[in-house]
């Protein structure tokens, strides 16, 4: 890779940190490799030319370009969906607590037969968690509409957030099994901490998903790239 390669990758991680969208990186880095060959033809150093400050030179040309740049707001949109998915798991709890006895009459289940331990624990994790996914996106949906491609967010986290929870369930209930299921706040807090570090993760990468143009339909009301013409 020769120098101009190396400061055009450079620029572009600088220019995706302060939220440029690829249409744009694409375009204000065509426009920047021909002004560093002119110069290197020249018989200029290009790093001179950038001042030596590569990360603060692709930000100001960004900003003489006028491009518009995206708001990834990771800690808003995580946020909004852990205080929704809290609320979800509070209305889960009480539904199950509500539905429980009523399941129990209905299916009358004699005292002879042995109900698995494991089906247990999973309808006990099931039912909320169905509800924290619903209440998580929903938050997200609703509460956060200012955002660029926020339904693309939400599109998505309603598919990593039940793949999170499918993989951090059998973790969490394992860690459940090894202490026999104790109910003490310190693994109680594990726990809970195992669900919202998955519930996180997932809402991040959904957002990052999101904002990659050309794989999810931009939000009619916001455009997140503004093509650079060539001076």
């Amino acid at each position: 890779m020769d120098i101009i390669d190396s400061l055009l990758g450079e620029a572009d991680q600088a220019w995706r940190a302060y939220g440029v969208g690829s249409a744009d990186r694409v375009a204000l880095a065509a426009d920047l490799r021909l002004d560093l060959r002119a110069a290197a033809a020249d018989g200029g150093d290009p790093v001179q030319l950038l001042g030596g400050d590569v990360a603060g030179f692709a930000r100001r040309l960004a900003d003489e370009a006028g491009v518009r740049r995206v708001r990834r707001d990771y800690g808003r949109v995580v946020g909004t969906a852990l205080i929704g998915a809290m609320l979800g798991a509070v209305l889960g709890y009480g539904i199950l607590a509500a539905a429980y006895p009523a399941f129990v009459r209905m299916v009358d289940i004699p005292r002879s037969i042995d109900v698995p331990v494991q089906l247990a624990v999973a309808v006990y994790y099931g039912v909320p968690a169905v509800v924290v996914v619903v209440g998580a996106v929903i938050a997200v949906r609703t509460r956060l509409p200012d955002l660029p491609k926020i339904r693309g967010t939400a599109r998505i986290m309603s598919v990593l957030v039940p793949a999170a929870g499918i993989v951090i369930t059998p973790i969490a209930i394992a860690f459940a099994w090894s202490t026999d299921y104790s109910t003490a706040p310190a693994v109680v807090v594990a726990e809970i901490a195992m669900v919202l570090a998955a519930l996180a993760g997932a809402t991040v990468l959904a957002r990052r998903l999101s904002l990659r143009e050309g794989k999810v339909v931009p939000d009619a009301p916001h455009t997140d790239a503004t093509n650079v013409r060539p001076a």
